[in-house]
């Protein structure tokens, strides 16, 4: 199971009832995912539905009156490949229901599950195959806890195994919030605070602490494991690498734009995004339109640095249900959801269109927006925030198989970024195609390229234990 989701996790020092607090932390987050949705506070089963929460929360009502605790934690999800089901939702109970070990955990990116099975069977666990890499690892910790282990020395003890990505929160038995980040940084986590509810907030972003009335503490550190109990914060390192492996795509495309991650907001990020576009692919044009919505800011970006008038020339209507919240999830949705973008034709007829959008994976809602969307354009050129993606990710986003992935398809062996760039053109329909490079994905965050995963586009997995072995999308959902 290969996802990318949110997480949110709360403790309250004075006692109140933190359900709420924690489904309105989801909701900012369901942007990260729709399937299903979870919350679980001491001494109940993990109170899980699927689809989005708006959608159900009201005839849940009474349900999730019944549940009350002065910590607990939620999950949003997104599953990337095989089967979206109930079972699968965090969060996921871990060994028996009031054991002193036990606890629950909601997880956000990928595990190699066979490095855990591996080191459950060092253990003598047995692990069936259906387990997924969030149980596998819960199953891990609960060993190491029953052994007598602390939370920091059953990460340590683990971490050889946890080859992947993962920011989660965790609720023990024992009354504790535990929260942790693997030490490279893959995923986003961050620690805020509440004063008037005296709470402490874990979130995946920290638009989820805006929308709470909470105030942005600092981001949980690659490697870091927070524990926060009646006693106050406890925060210790079971892992440190100088490396960090921060993913790009996190600024480009998933996050919420008013999220700041590592000190950066995202939207700034992605405004720059579009001056290092217009600086590297100056082009002549009428308008610069975005592909709604992540490419919004780029687009605004590009405008500004290069003079051409910025035009909403594309639009989602957002009151049809049909579809998917977010284009990138899987193939059969995707035309889906490129039908809910309506043309302003008025702004685009006749025009030299510069439309900007986050990336190409598989190419599919491109050709739609370019031959259907804009079919009355003079002419449409295509530029990219995030560079060719030639490689799958391994660290919790859901780029398919190789060979289903654009650039990989009809480039592969092809260095020359010029000739790439005209191969993708002649497919998409587009008259100019250009890309950011890797130095500018470094510029437009701020941060050295040496601390980002650039894994899907450089072909280089150093930064994970081992080289994944490239799977078949049949093998995938095995």
């Amino acid at each position: 199971m290969r996802e990318n989701c949110g997480v949110v996790g709360a403790y309250s020092f004075e006692g109140h009832n933190v359900v709420q607090m924690i489904i309105m932390g989801l909701e900012a987050l369901q942007h990260r995912g729709q399937e299903a949705w979870g919350v679980a506070v001491p001494g109940s089963q993990p109170f899980k539905r699927q689809g989005v929460i708006s959608q159900s929360i009201e005839k849940e009502s009474h349900s999730l009156s019944k549940l009350d605790g002065n910590m607990g934690i939620g999950h949003v999800r997104y599953s990337t490949t095989a089967r979206s089901t109930l079972r699968n939702a965090h969060p996921i109970r871990v060994g028996p229901t009031a054991a002193e070990h036990g606890f629950c955990i909601a997880h956000n990116g990928t595990l190699e599950r066979e490095l855990l099975i591996e080191y459950l069977k060092e253990k003598g666990i047995s692990s069936p195959q259906g387990r997924t890499d969030t149980e596998l690892m819960g199953l891990g910790l609960y060993r190491n806890l029953k052994d007598g282990k602390s939370w920091v020395e059953a990460f340590e003890a683990l971490n050889p195994y946890l080859n992947g990505s993962f920011s989660l929160v965790i609720l023990s038995e024992r009354g504790e919030l535990i929260a942790a980040r693997d030490e490279r940084g893959f995923r986003p986590l961050c620690l805020g605070w509440h004063e008037e509810l005296s709470s402490y907030i874990v979130a995946s972003e920290s638009c989820a602490l805006d929308v709470l009335g909470a105030k942005l503490i600092r981001d949980i550190q690659p490697g870091e494991i927070i524990k926060i109990n009646k006693e106050g914060l406890e925060s210790e390192r079971f892992s440190e690498q100088e490396r960090h492996a921060h993913c790009p795509f996190e600024y480009t495309y998933f996050a919420n734009p008013s999220s700041r991650i590592e000190g950066v907001n995202v939207y700034m990020a992605r405004k720059k995004f579009g001056h290092l576009l217009a600086e590297t692919c100056p082009l002549d044009g009428d308008i610069v339109v975005p592909v709604p919505d992540s490419a919004r800011p780029a687009a605004l970006g590009y405008s500004e640095k290069s003079g051409i008038p910025f035009e909403e020339g594309l639009m989602k209507d957002r009151y049809r249900k049909k579809g998917s919240w977010r284009s990138f999830i899987e193939p059969k949705k995707r035309e889906d959801v490129v039908s809910n973008i309506l043309t302003i034709k008025e702004a685009v007829d006749g025009k030299r269109v510069i439309l900007i959008d986050d990336s190409i994976i598989r190419g599919t809602s491109s050709r739609i927006i370019v031959g259907k969307k804009l079919k009355s354009a003079k002419e449409v050129s295509l530029l990219l925030t995030f560079p060719p993606v030639m490689y799958p990710c391994y660290a919790g986003i859901d780029f398919p198989t190789q060979k289903e992935l654009l650039a990989y398809r009809i480039c592969r062996g092809i260095k020359e970024i010029d000739e790439i760039n005209r191969r993708i053109a002649r497919h998409i329909g587009v008259s100019f195609l250009g890309y950011n490079n890797v130095e500018n994905l470094s510029r437009g965050i701020g941060m050295p390229v040496s601390h980002l995963c650039l894994s899907c586009t450089t072909g280089d997995y150093s930064c994970l234990r081992r080289r994944p072995k490239f799977k078949t999308r049949r093998e995938m959902k095995g």
